[in-house]
């Protein structure tokens, strides 16, 4: 029987997100298997915890700088000091031996370079797989030890392969999403279903899975748009920013606060437009259900860079000012054709069972 560990952050949603998406694949594949996601911050010395967590701070009060420090980390062949990691991560070295597994799986790029450490120091057994989270690569995922990456094909893979990385050991499957997000769903039946059956376009606007954003900003300017159309708020965990969202949206027709929801997949199916800050798997979430993305309000650096990729793959806009953001919409929902031009273009980019190819692949790296 197969030993997996899945090591993941806590950081946002997206690395659980591939973690939960690969568990689910991995044991449909293989029942028989154990395949346990582990935080890895819960198995790192406490200091080192606060200093990985340490980016929080110039994200909220110095965006500019932790742009810079964000674009060093991700040219860089690591995203910190070898002795800092060395020690930080003894814990985690100690756990790793514990838990003797057969295959490690990373979903972010820290996490990554922490296991290889350990397999090259160690010279551990265990075959590594880097499972990135999002559409943007940081060079320092490009590790000898790594044997498999499932990635998605274009820009991602390639920035791998021009980091070194033999083409062999890069399986162009697209990035592991669960394969509930796809483009195939009934809209009409899954409209009915979520209660959005007045025949209104659907804009589900969404401030990721910690709730972060400045969604005063956004109520006012739909406020602004003229075409009439039903909009859904999902606030994530943050149940301060529900309540606000409740509060501001009172005067918007058709508008609906929700919180954290279970069902991220029916909502996609049901919109005819996101507005969303463009987080890893949230742009590979849309792709996947055919679903266009307004880029809005991104955060320095890797999310800087999806924006240019969902413009460069015609999947979406990147809405660079909040003045223009109820222009776009007014456009779109006047155009229903550009719409269904991106929606086609998101389909060819399309890859709904990324996650079960990956498994396949991943199960077999354990047999060799």
């Amino acid at each position: 029987m197969a030993r997996i560990l899945i090591l993941t952050v806590s950081h946002g949603a997206a690395h659980r997100r591939v973690a939960a998406a690969l568990q689910k694949a991995l044991l449909a594949a293989d029942p028989s298997a154990t395949v346990d996601i582990e935080d890895m911050l819960a198995h790192v010395a406490g200091w080192f915890r606060a200093y990985y967590n340490s980016y929080e701070i110039p994200l909220r009060y110095w965006p500019q700088l932790w742009g810079w420090i964000e674009n060093l980390q991700h040219y860089g062949h690591s995203t910190g000091p070898g002795w800092l990691y060395r020690r930080g991560a003894q814990p985690l070295s100690r756990f790793l031996q514990e838990y003797d597994p057969d295959l490690v799986i990373a979903t972010e790029v820290g996490a990554c370079e922490l296991a290889a450490l350990y397999k090259r120091e160690h010279r551990a057994r265990f075959k590594l797989v880097g499972a990135t989270a999002g559409v943007d690569v940081d060079r320092p995922w490009a590790q000898p030890e790594v044997d498999l990456y499932p990635i998605a094909p274009g820009e991602p893979a390639e920035t791998l392969e021009r980091a070194g990385v033999p083409p062999e050991k890069i399986l162009r499957c697209g990035l592991p999403v669960d394969p509930g997000f796809a483009a195939a769903a009934d809209r009409d039946a899954v409209r009915a279903h979520l209660e959005l059956g007045n025949g209104l376009p659907v804009l589900l606007v969404l401030f990721g899975g910690t709730g972060f954003g400045k969604a005063g900003r956004i109520v006012d300017e739909l406020k602004a748009v003229n075409r009439p159309v039903q909009t859904v708020f999902i606030s994530g965990r943050n149940s301060r920013l529900e309540q606000e969202i409740r509060r501001r949206s009172n005067e918007l027709e058709h508008a609906r606060a929700l919180g954290w929801v279970s069902n991220m997949h029916e909502w996609m199916a049901a919109a005819d437009l996101l507005v969303s800050k463009p987080g890893g798997t949230t742009v590979l979430e849309a792709i996947n259900s055919g679903l266009p993305l307004l880029a809005f309000d991104p955060l320095p650096g890797a999310e800087r860079r999806a924006c240019e990729l969902i413009e460069r793959w015609g999947v979406g806009c990147y809405v660079r000012r909040t003045r223009d953001l109820a222009p776009t919409l007014d456009r779109l929902l006047s155009h229903p054709a550009e719409v269904e031009d991106m929606r086609q273009r998101a389909r060819e980019r399309a890859r709904p069972h990324a996650a079960r190819e990956a498994a396949a692949a991943i199960l077999k790296l354990i047999e060799a």
